[in-house]
């Protein structure tokens, strides 16, 4: 379980208050992202867990205005160093996004392009960011040799660093070339090749054995501590949490159902959700035990009732909880929040 970074009086990295994403379909308004609001401190490793659908991903990509067609946030705010993300134009998120906030998408496959070799796609970022500028006197990149010497250096950098071997060599490949694991290093070399203050993962270790598993987390964890950047992991799986970050959110319907540090979430849950997901998890001992799923389904999103979400799956439910038209999300003693009528 990760150390819990330095309490700091400054102020958010990164906040998100009231943020709300819908996707419009034809069969009804489907709510992804429902009133999210939370602080992200400079240095700190922050899981959202939640089973598909229940908006992780889509909150990922609202923060770097990357929502898919037809998806659009209607409500709320994106702040990054105090300054609004959805103020800002198209050509200025392209500014930040790669440089001050990256992304490691969940697909490595689908997410590389397979025309192009691995290298040239990690030295596209830094070109386009301008992290190698031109050498004095040349107009154009294309004759620019110095720089295309420090571009190479600086790829050969970016994969070392995330433990791609022979990167000379590896740099040449295709994407389909690399096994799963090295795929994904690639992906997180392209986030990291211009050193971004914020990494956004979206389940980066997804289809990979759990030793490939295991070292893609090691390395997440390394360049917190040495680069001191601030990561955003999404994942189903509340075990990889609680061996990585430092504090979680748990969604459910997109809405914020219980966050505290992994410690409070893992050794003390209080939502039923909560309680269901850690039920979840395989437990290693002497006497056999069947996995306790969480039962029914995941809600329709185009046509949630009032009250709370979890209601119909929910073990602990009372008459209120339908009937109640929104479950107020609550503030502890102990700092945590939880959105559930038994606290």
């Amino acid at each position: 379980m990760s150390d819990r970074p330095t309490a700091t009086t400054s102020p958010p990295l990164l906040e998100l208050e009231g943020l709300t994403t819908d996707f419009p379909l034809r069969h009804g308004r489907v709510r992804a992202v429902n009133d999210l609001s939370f602080q992200l401190y400079e240095g700190e490793k922050l899981g959202i867990v939640g089973e598909s659908g229940s908006g992780k991903s889509v909150t990922l990509r609202s923060i770097l205005r990357l929502v898919p067609y037809p998806g659009q946030t209607v409500a709320g705010d994106i702040r990054f160093q105090g300054q609004s993300l959805l103020a800002k134009t198209g050509r200025e998120m392209r500014k930040i996004r790669g440089k001050d906030i990256a992304m490691i998408f969940q697909d490595p496959m689908t997410t590389l392009n397979p025309a192009f070799v691995v290298g040239e796609q990690i030295r596209e970022s830094l070109r386009i960011h301008n992290i190698v500028p031109r050498s004095p006197g040349i107009v154009s990149h294309l004759f620019d040799r110095k720089r295309k010497k420090r571009e190479n250096e600086r790829v050969m950098q970016a994969m070392a660093e995330v433990g791609i071997p022979d990167p000379a060599q590896n740099a040449r490949r295709y994407p389909h070339q690399f096994s799963g694991g090295m795929q994904q290093r690639a992906l997180t070399a392209i986030a990291l090749a211009c050193e971004p203050q914020l990494l956004l993962a979206d389940e980066p270790t997804t289809a990979l054995d759990v030793t490939i598993q295991a070292q893609i987390l090691a390395l997440l964890d390394k360049i917190n501590r040495e680069r001191g950047t601030t990561i955003i992991l999404v994942t189903h799986d509340l075990a990889v949490v609680a061996e990585f970050c430092h504090n979680v959110i748990v969604l459910y319907a997109g809405q914020l159902m219980e966050k505290g540090s992994i410690a409070q979430i893992i050794e003390n849950p209080l939502h039923p959700y909560t309680h269901g997901l850690l039920r979840c998890l395989p437990k290693i001992g002497s006497r056999r035990q069947k996995i306790d799923p969480i039962p029914g389904l995941a809600p329709d999103l185009s046509s949630l009732q009032t009250g709370c979400p979890f209601a119909p799956r929910c073990d602990r439910v009372m008459p209120a909880c339908s009937q109640t038209e929104s479950i107020p999300l609550k503030t502890l003693s102990d700092g945590r929040l939880v959105r559930c009528l038994l606290f």
